[in-house]
């Protein structure tokens, strides 16, 4: 403890001079919601900025680049940002399935499950961008610690549409998206450790000094975000976000919703962290005015209350925000149906009888009283081939296809070393208010060499959610008008032809079997000497 004080301290003293050089800016922010299933939601975000920084023109790759010297910023990312000429960076790391009905959007839309990565880079004379795409994969799987170097060329596409740009667009070149997501992905205590060794104060001081790695991933769901934007009247914007939903019904003895800091996390505040410009924890509160919360008398903003950190006149030490409800002896689970906290709920199932063959079906319910458009991407490898000639939408058992424009579908394609390109299929989807729109598509299941399976061959194949995402808005065009966020349908997994991997474990026992009987037969018959011995009485 007495170490880390240390260090914070001269980290201060350094920041202090170095931040007014070079004009780098680091904020961080927890937003806390109470949901209405018993469950709470928690946002950790970690902003560095770096005014007045733009992203390295990709044309002086071959060149020597100028000396960084940062006190704020990540050296490791930035190093790698610049070898590879990135304008724009999205990476998520997630584990489980977030419940869109009952939780709603999430305060950061990249929830799909397993590992996403996806950047924009400008083409460049030097090096292509499929290069650098390569060389940036293999070097944030090394920083994180994670298996995003698999996400070669069977798994990247290039959408475009649901993916733009979220910040601003240089103009020395043009830009080309680059786009994967490995579904199988698992999120551990490996990742996290790189993760916290980005933040200034890393886990020593300020809100990250709550990450405690065994209450995070014994939540029912969480996930980690690493984004870097890049900002004209701004600079270069690197946000950091955590995501954990908690339970605390299930884990509390009374199966009451009462939460606070040491029960959600096991941790305190003891200090913020001093190089922070803004520290501050945000709650959300809930509907009805049967509850609590401590400290009293916060700072309160359109239904939330915001605790300021840098300021130690709300706070004792440690640091601690709770919220209870007095009146309620134990919490009663909402009765279905409930009304659905987003405008669309969707449903992606896969079925049929056989390995080869099967049935795709995305179900999109409209929950608003407005018709939605929407745009909708499938991802898919080559694992399975999509045929489009199937193709239904339907509405109440009848066909609408007036209801799909805008489909564009790229099947799969032959690449080196007999491996395929994965297929993608967009389409924008018109649904009506308060109506269920049905899409259904025939499959084929491909037919893999028994070297391509993994260890555990009959579990199945991952494969990745498809993507609703809202469409630009237009002037005249009132029919998007509700407010909702890209959405994320949980994985399939599928069940592809599957050789029986026991038969050469049977074949070398049998083969065994028979040659120990034949050898020991005919050895004994060659060594052995038979004579006749007579026994006397």
């Amino acid at each position: 403890m007495h170490r880390a004080s240390v260090w914070i301290f001269l980290a201060h003293l350094c920041t202090t001079s170095f931040a007014l050089y070079r004009g780098e800016n680091y904020r961080e922010d927890l937003r806390i919601q109470p949901l209405r299933d018993g469950r709470v939601s928690t946002t950790f975000s970690f902003v560095t900025v770096l005014e007045s920084a733009v992203p390295r023109n990709p044309n002086t790759l071959g060149q020597l680049d100028e000396s960084q010297h940062y006190a704020l910023f990540p050296l490791t990312l930035g190093q790698i940002l610049r070898e590879y000429a990135i304008t724009e960076l999205h990476l998520t790391l997630n584990a489980g399935k977030w419940n869109y009905d009952n939780w709603g959007h999430p305060h950061e839309a990249g929830v799909g499950t397993g590992a996403e990565l996806w950047a924009w880079m400008s083409a460049s004379e030097v090096t292509t961008v499929d290069e650098r795409w390569s060389g940036l994969r293999n070097a944030l799987s090394g920083l994180f610690c994670a298996s995003l170097g698999s996400l070669d060329s069977r798994r990247t596409l290039s959408p475009a549409v649901a993916f733009p740009l979220s910040g601003s667009t240089p103009t020395f070149a043009p830009h080309e998206l680059r786009h994967a997501s490995l579904p199988s992905e698992n999120v551990c205590t490996e990742n996290l450790t790189p993760f916290l060794k980005l933040l200034p104060c890393k886990s020593h001081a300020g809100l990250a000094a709550l990450l405690n790695p065994q209450k995070i991933f014994d939540a029912d769901w969480h996930g980690m975000g690493v984004h870097v934007i890049w900002k004209e009247d701004t600079g270069i914007e690197l946000k950091l976000t955590l995501q954990a939903v908690f339970n605390p019904v299930r884990t509390s003895t009374g199966k009451r919703r009462d939460w606070n800091l040491q029960l959600l996390f096991d941790r305190s505040i003891e200090q913020p962290c001093p190089v922070a410009s803004s520290s501050s924890i945000t709650v959300v509160l809930p509907d009805g005015k049967d509850h609590q919360i401590s400290p009293e008398n916060p700072a309160h903003v359109d239904g939330l209350v915001i605790y300021d950190l840098s300021s130690s006149s709300n706070f004792t030490i440690p640091y601690n925000i709770a919220m209870y409800w007095p009146s309620e002896y134990s919490f009663q689970y909402p009765l279905p149906p409930s009304t659905p906290a987003t405008p669309l709920s969707v449903k992606r199932t896969i079925h049929g009888t056989t390995q080869t063959r099967g049935v795709l079906s995305v179900s999109v319910t409209n929950n608003s009283p407005q018709e939605i458009s929407a745009g909708y991407l499938e991802m898919m490898p080559a694992l399975l081939t999509l045929w489009m000639h199937t193709l239904k939408v339907e509405i109440n058992s009848q066909i609408r296809s007036d209801l799909l424009s805008g489909l564009k579908y790229h099947p799969p394609s032959p690449q080196s070393n007999d491996r395929r390109s994965p297929s993608m299929l967009q389409a924008v989807l018109t649904i009506p208010p308060k109506t269920t729109l049905k899409i259904s598509m025939e499959v084929t299941k491909a037919f893999l060499k028994y070297t391509e399976h993994p260890p555990d061959a009959m579990r199945g194949w991952d494969l990745p959610g498809a993507v609703f995402f809202p469409l630009p808005q237009l002037s005249h065009d009132t029919s998007s008008s509700y407010d909702w966020e890209r959405i994320y349908t949980p994985t399939l997994l599928v069940d592809l032809p599957t050789p029986d991997f026991s038969m050469p474990y049977n074949v070398i026992i049998l083969s065994c079997t028979l040659m120990t009987l034949i050898f020991g037969s005919i050895f004994n018959l060659l060594t052995r000497k038979w004579v006749v011995m007579e026994i006397q009485e």
